[in-house]
């Protein structure tokens, strides 16, 4: 008797497991839903009582593809192209975060994500959003946006070989980047760069270096955070698994840590006990779905 009730518990534990999952999936849908506005784009969070925030074009582009990662649907697919296409300005063939607002890279760049991930006619951004990325690119960090942003359209810069030098130069001698707690961060950062810019990395250095900076929480931190750990960093080091083909060492431990970033409201904060944010919920959703990618 007791043998066959253990063996139905076993036989129904991963339904359980499975049916919690799928309510959690659809409460964040539900959650990500929400933050959009009538005027077509996402809001970045919910907002507090008597408090006003205006959407933007990284939480809608956010907001878009964490959906597409959730298997969700868009509530207004047309109104968010609307407003994509509001956020870009003609004359300088760039993206700005709001209608009206200031060119830059990193706009541009998620711009074109978004204009990928609603199906939106790719002819009127492709050409002159390359072209500004290429031309104002000016750090790293530009760098590593604007690669992301070319790939999501098939592009690539003229200026390849450059950004390739640029961040070779900044590399260790045994084939890492950075140093101390941030190594990992800014090993799969580069390493991502340089393989989205076609390049080879040393697979055996960058893997052992990221497996090296998994926290004992299960995440990925930042170099002035020794102990502690963000979804935003386990994103960039994860992205690199992914790209490298590999998972992490403590695979499961990265799961865990994914879970205590997630709140009541069906979010999850960019670290535990944190506010959601569209930006937190993306990183959540999509490592998990390279983590389940095995």
């Amino acid at each position: 008797m007791i043998r066959s009730a253990v063996c139905l518990f076993a036989l129904l534990t991963p339904i359980v497991v499975s049916a919690q999952e799928d309510a959690g999936r659809k409460a964040t849908i539900e959650y990500v839903r929400s933050l959009q506005t009538n005027i077509g784009g996402f809001l970045s969070m919910k907002p507090a009582p008597n408090v006003r925030l205006a959407p933007t074009l990284r939480a809608t582009s956010a907001a878009v593809r964490t959906l597409h990662y959730l298997k969700g649907e868009v509530p207004s697919p047309k109104a968010a192209a609307e407003y994509v296409d509001r956020c870009f300005d003609a004359a300088s063939g760039a993206f700005a975060d709001m209608p009206g607002g200031a060119p830059e890279v990193f706009a541009t760049s998620v711009g074109l994500m978004a204009v990928v991930a609603l199906k939106m006619p790719t002819e009127r951004y492709a050409g002159p959003a390359a072209k500004y990325l290429t031309e104002n690119v000016n750090s790293f960090e530009d760098i590593r946006i604007a690669v992301a942003g070319l790939e999501a359209i098939g592009a690539k810069s003229p200026k390849a070989k450059e950004w390739v030098e640029a961040i070779r130069k900044t590399r260790n001698a045994d084939g890492s980047f950075g140093k101390g707690d941030g190594a990992a961060r800014a090993t799969g950062s580069a390493a991502v760069a340089l393989m989205r810019l076609g390049e080879k990395t040393d697979r055996d250095v960058v893997l052992k270096t990221l497996n090296a900076g998994q926290r004992r929480n299960g995440g990925f931190g930042k170099e002035e955070d020794a102990e502690g750990a963000d979804l935003e960093t386990s994103y960039r080091i994860m992205r690199c698994f992914m790209m490298l083909k590999a998972q992490p060492e403590r695979a499961e431990g990265l799961r865990t840590f994914v879970a205590t970033c997630r709140n009541a409201d069906g979010g999850y904060g960019v670290a535990p006990g944190q506010a959601s944010n569209i930006g937190a919920v993306y990183y959540a959703a999509i490592i998990r779905h390279w983590l389940d990618a095995k």
